[in-house]
């Protein structure tokens, strides 16, 4: 365990850092204005609930496994192996989407297209750094997170500053008519990247993997998430502001769209636009490693309860560190992004792994919520922080976040239509089932060996057949 050295602004800082997705921003903004009645809206219904959920649970149960330990200390072993997979195979796919934003970005900086060759190579080496990155000590890597979330800062700030500017100078980029802020319901691809602003909250619980690294987990836990979750919530709206005002709507490039807005507004070859790409690529450098703490952690812990392979429970002599689940990121994502050489470069590979991604994140959310409720109602345990309420505004508390999740899913990956937009999820849908069906084969083949299956929270263990 390494030691407890996180003050509360270095806690605040990894909030930041992990939960503020500064390449979700794009797909956020490419909504147009109703992007501001949906995050209003999710800031208060998923956001503020499900970091009183967060606070409550991390300075509860103080362990590495976050998430996987209340689910499984909760519902056992069976609904435990299944978040720990979601949540895994989230990790591997968002560092291969991320990994194809790479060489786009550097593209625009030096003023020519990257061929597939050298972006493989470039998308390779991100993968490998993010994965040497995760082998390291989290109290060494500190200065990786507290870095990472004051540069995402300084980028949002920069965007939202010269959005103000070129509204005041120019004029706003879009219609700004009052009927564009309200949602249109009939616009299913509004709703299918609703599951973005869902997934740019996220991240909240990998904080709490870090108890082992804090001076003060119980006081510094609940502080950080309230602090940094205003933060990350009025950074985002900032960040919304400025693209949308500079970018026309249609303009607008799922994985660019940083760049986009300071290039339309300084120009391409600008300094500030060169500058500021090149920090946004040192930006996903530090979301990657600082989210690799945390699944690592989880698939670690799983891994040592039978409820994943046991590749995955390989820690380093040395530090310590899961650098099992670590390689295996690096594994997996690599060979996510080789299929590119069969599809070719013109396969949507970004969005398909996007969308993916956050599918699995999301699902692996939806057990927290009614584990919270079984733990609230069966541990009596002391609870440094509690959410505060009775037993009715509780169940609202965590019932609207949890049906918000599932809705997102749903528009995510169901075709709801025979538009081409709605077909285009065919592939996300397909790709979704089989992983969950190679999940459920993991699962199984995990558990052999187990002498007791825990069942959860006021059940009787069963002994494994």
């Amino acid at each position: 365990m390494a030691a407890k050295k996180f003050s509360l602004t270095g806690v605040v800082l990894s909030v930041i850092c992990v939960v503020l997705t500064i390449e979700a921003a794009a797909p956020a903004a490419a909504m147009g204005n109703v992007q501001f009645f949906w995050w209003g809206l999710l800031i208060i219904t998923f956001l503020i609930p499900y970091g009183l959920v967060v606070a409550e649970l991390g300075t509860t149960y103080d362990s590495e496994g976050g998430l996987y330990d209340w689910v499984r200390t909760a519902l056992g072993d069976t609904w435990a192996a299944r978040c720990a997979w979601c949540y895994w195979v989230n990790f591997p796919l968002w560092m291969a989407s991320l990994a194809c934003i790479f060489p786009g970005i550097i593209g625009l900086i030096v003023g020519m297209p990257v061929p597939l060759p050298l972006a493989l190579a470039i998308e390779l080496a991100f993968v490998w750094i993010v994965t040497l990155l995760s082998c390291s000590p989290l109290s060494e890597a500190e200065w990786i997170l507290n870095g990472g979330a004051i540069v995402k800062v300084a980028i949002s700030l920069v965007v939202g500053g010269l959005g103000i500017w070129f509204v005041w100078t120019h004029g706003f980029a879009n219609d700004m008519a009052p009927a564009t802020f309200l949602p249109d319901l009939t616009d299913r691809m509004s709703l299918t990247r609703l599951s973005v602003i869902l997934f740019n909250f996220m991240g909240f619980e990998v904080v709490a993997t870090f108890a082992g690294s804090m001076k003060r987990p119980a006081r510094d836990i609940p502080r950080a998430i309230v602090a940094g979750g205003l933060a990350v919530a009025a950074i985002y709206l900032l960040c919304g502001v400025g693209i949308g005002a500079a970018v026309p709507r249609h303009r607008l490039s799922m994985d660019s769209g940083i760049m986009d807005a300071v290039g339309a507004i300084l120009g391409p070859g600008h300094p500030v636009a060169v500058a500021v790409g090149a920090a946004f690529l040192l930006t996903l450098f530090a979301n990657m490693a600082g989210w690799s703490f945390g699944v690592n952690s989880v698939a670690c812990r799983a891994a040592g309860h039978g409820n994943m392979p046991r590749a995955f429970a390989v820690r380093s002599r040395r530090t310590g560190m899961p650098n099992g689940s670590a390689l295996l990121n690096g594994s997996v994502a690599s060979a996510v992004l080789l299929l590119q050489i069969p599809l070719g470069p013109g396969s949507r590979a970004f969005w398909a792994l996007f969308s993916a991604n956050i599918v699995f994140l999301l699902l692996s959310y939806i057990p927290m919520f009614p584990a919270f409720w079984r733990l609230r109602r069966h541990d009596a345990r002391l609870r440094v922080f509690r959410v505060p309420g009775g037993d009715r505004l509780l169940m609202a508390i965590l019932a609207v976040p949890a049906a918000e999740i599932v809705l997102s899913v749903i528009a995510t990956t169901v075709p709801l239509g025979s538009a081409p937009g709605e077909l285009a999820k065919v592939p996300v849908l397909v790709g979704v089932a089989a992983l969950l069906v190679i999940g459920e084969a993991v699962r199984i083949a995990s558990k052999h060996g187990r002498s007791v299956d825990h069942p959860g929270i006021a059940r009787r263990p069963r002994a494994e057949g």
